[in-house]
């Protein structure tokens, strides 16, 4: 049943959903999600907003679709057993220790994105984000990186239950999207873009731009690999001169957006040096691009380390942008928000919400230089799968 009026976006968000605690000391903390709903509410994001914090957590049923009934089975024991282990199925590890009520964490995780995902589908609303979502490492027989359960797959195996044939999925994260990439390899009902830090500076190693599918949907898998280093220029131009073409010769029904802010130049963990402007301008970007398709666009979290600092600021944004209430970018952070962080921290945070850049992306067309490293990644993606949406991946235009 759809609403006659569809909400303008659909939250799930509830404090339950920081039960996804890999612990005290683990980088994938839940607070990056509840500062950045916090930070959003203070500057009047969520005002007129009616957040959903009754959704169900995923069944067993949903899960099955992605998952092997070994991996589910493994993270209920795991649930109850602190000293569980599995190398097979990724528990137990330093990326992935066991904690109490493991299956439950994640299935509602799972949960919440699904239900933004229905949402969508069914016209209740025209987008939503779950900030809590976003764990795109996870794979059918194993936890990985931080991710036990594929939430993002499984909301994309529900709409493909539901009848979808054209689903596209976008990473913006800084590591590669391998969990949801590998799941519907073959399925040439979605196609996976990925724009991430190279390979071999990063986890989890993969997300080549020779990796485009497998032989029943080729080139449905793409991959832009950027060079350690790459800022918002840079990352701006790999998005523009591969992303829109592709995805409209794709024509999706719907886009399903994984927003990590590890991007971010102070983030701990990865190497790209995106400012919170940069992350702004990609958002944006694919906002446009959904509605140029229909509309129908749900956004998750993912990684993001700068806890305090990028992240917050980076998320509100991220909520505004979807609600049609943009923060301008000089917007001050509340002082009351600033306060919290430092008492919280004993540290002070930046005081307005981006950090004064001016991104923009200069497009290919405008000069291809094959000795930039950038550049070189474009073009390897671009000649790798835009021969499957019959686009010409030469530019005629060189430096």
């Amino acid at each position: 049943m759809t609403l006659s009026h569809p909400a303008a976006l659909f939250i799930p968000w509830n404090e339950d959903l920081a039960e996804y605690n890999l612990g005290p000391t683990h980088p994938l903390a839940p607070i990056r999600v509840q500062l950045a709903m916090q930070l959003a509410k203070e500057l009047g994001v969520l005002d007129d907003l009616e957040l959903t914090s009754d959704f169900p957590l995923a069944t067993d049923e949903q899960l099955l679709r992605v998952h092997t009934p070994e991996l589910i089975a493994a993270v209920k024991q795991a649930s109850h057993d602190p000293h569980f282990f599995s190398a097979e199925h990724g528990l137990g590890t330093s990326d992935d220790p066991v904690f109490a009520n493991m299956h439950r964490a994640a299935a509602r995780v799972a949960g919440a994105t699904t239900a933004a995902a229905v949402a969508v589908w069914t016209g209740d609303a025209e987008h939503a984000v779950n900030l809590a979502g976003g764990l795109h490492h996870g794979h059918a027989n194993s936890a990985a990186g931080f991710c036990v359960y594929n939430d993002i797959a499984v909301a994309i195996a529900e709409l493909l239950d539901r009848g979808a044939k054209r689903i596209a999925y976008i990473d913006i994260d800084a590591h590669h999207g391998d969990g949801v990439q590998e799941i519907f390899w073959n399925d040439p009902r979605v196609l996976t873009i990925s724009i991430h830090e190279s390979p071999r500076s990063l986890f989890p190693g993969t997300g080549d731009p020779s990796e485009i599918g497998g032989p029943d949907a080729l080139g449905s898998a793409v991959n832009i690999a950027l060079p350690a280093g790459t800022g918002d220029q840079g990352f701006l131009r790999a998005f523009s001169a591969v992303v829109p073409p592709v995805v409209n010769a794709f024509a999706p029904e719907i886009i399903i957006c994984q927003n990590g802010a590890d991007s971010h130049a102070e983030d701990p963990l990865t190497h790209l040096t995106l400012s919170v402007d940069g992350q702004l301008s990609a958002y944006q970007a694919v906002h446009r691009l959904a509605h140029a398709h229909g509309g129908k666009l749900v956004s998750v979290g993912g990684g993001g380390y700068d806890l305090f600092n990028a992240v917050p600021r980076s998320w509100a944004h991220l909520i505004a942008v979807m609600a049609g209430k943009p923060v301008a970018k000089s917007t001050p952070v509340p002082d009351s928000f600033i306060e919290y962080v430092r008492a919280l921290t004993g540290s002070a945070i930046t005081p307005v919400m981006t950090d004064g850049a001016e991104p923009w992306a200069k497009p290919i067309e405008q000069g291809f230089n094959p000795k930039n490293p950038v550049d070189e990644a474009i073009m390897q993606t671009r000649l790798a799968v835009f021969p499957y949406y019959e686009i010409d991946p030469e530019v005629n235009s060189w430096f």
